[in-house]
């Protein structure tokens, strides 16, 4: 499932399509996807302006000019497609059959529908922007999720009242994350995959957090000194930085808006590398793979203590 760093990569790669733009035509294909989509969303998408496109944990949330707004999930094979609007001149100006008896914006979308690929079977919702762009969101294996609720209680969603402080933001510090610590009697790699405690967090990024902070995934969160988990915080942060400057991790399905596939994978320390040389300096140990809470913990069993 993509994570924070794949999420974000997304909403900056949607941002210039979609920010600031009208919605001019809506089209929803089925009725559901792992949840139903709520009443007359197509309607209730047309015609309103993406006023904000920003995210919260691992769910992309567009303000509306409607005072509503979209929650997107990605799920397990979700993907958001940017189409491009046509050339300049193409479709648009003199030389182009007027349609009549058809409002404006519905002959744009004469003009620009033949520049877009033709839809595919899992393209369950289409956007059509006001300059043409088409955004598309096409999600195989159905495991995704859009929603739309009022933007002054959006932070009430069920999804996302939940969720603890944004591990990027600046109410997750080492006085935070100390105090949520402490006493806790669960695995170390549990308590940060926790999304009450903090957002956001997945499995490659915890695991190659706690390679870099040199501690093993099994110990007890209560037993990580207060100096420890201070300094878990910037190298939480540095992970999840680099890998969004390297467009996320592309593993399964993932992929980036335009379509590219990330990179961080390949800067992967211990994930998904059981077997294989710890990358230390002098160490001369092997990655080990355990299970923890039916997800697999990659660490070195020599530097992780």
């Amino acid at each position: 499932m993509p994570e924070l760093p794949e999420v974000e990569t997304v909403r900056r790669g949607l941002l210039p399509a979609m920010e600031g733009r009208r919605i001019i035509r809506a089209q929803v294909n089925r009725p559901d996807l792992r949840w139903p989509f709520p009443p007359r969303m197509a309607d209730r998408l047309t015609g309103a302006r993406v006023l904000t496109l920003r995210r919260r944990s691992k769910y992309i949330l567009a303000d509306l000019s409607t005072d509503e707004t979209l929650l997107i999930h990605l799920g397990m094979s979700g993907r958001m497609l940017i189409s491009p609007p046509p050339p300049a001149g193409e479709g648009q100006g003199e030389g182009v059959a007027r349609l009549e008896g058809v409002a404006p914006e519905r002959e744009t979308l004469g003009e620009w529908h033949h520049h877009h690929p033709a839809p595919e079977k899992h393209d369950h919702v289409i956007l059509d922007m006001e300059d043409g762009t088409r955004i598309t969101f096409n999600d195989a294996r159905r495991f995704g999720a859009m929603d739309l609720m009022p933007t002054a209680t959006a932070d009430a969603h069920p999804l996302l009242a939940v969720l603890g402080p944004e591990p990027l933001g600046n109410a997750f510090d080492d006085a935070y994350l100390t105090a949520r610590l402490k006493g806790r009697n669960t695995p170390i790699k549990s308590a940060l995959l926790d999304q009450h405690l903090v957002a956001g967090l997945g499995n490659i990024y915890v695991c190659e957090t706690l390679y870099r902070a040199r501690i093993h995934p099994a110990r007890k969160a209560a037993r990580i000194s207060a100096a420890r988990a201070a300094a878990l915080v910037p190298l939480i942060r540095d992970v999840l930085a680099e890998a969004i400057t390297a467009g996320g991790s592309s593993l399964r399905d993932y992929r980036q808006a335009d379509g590219e596939l990330g990179y961080f994978q390949h800067s992967f320390q211990v994930y998904g590398r059981e077997g294989q040389p710890c990358l230390t300096p002098g160490c001369t140990a092997t990655i080990r793979r355990i299970v923890q809470s039916g997800r697999s913990s990659f660490f070195c069993p020599a530097c992780q203590k």
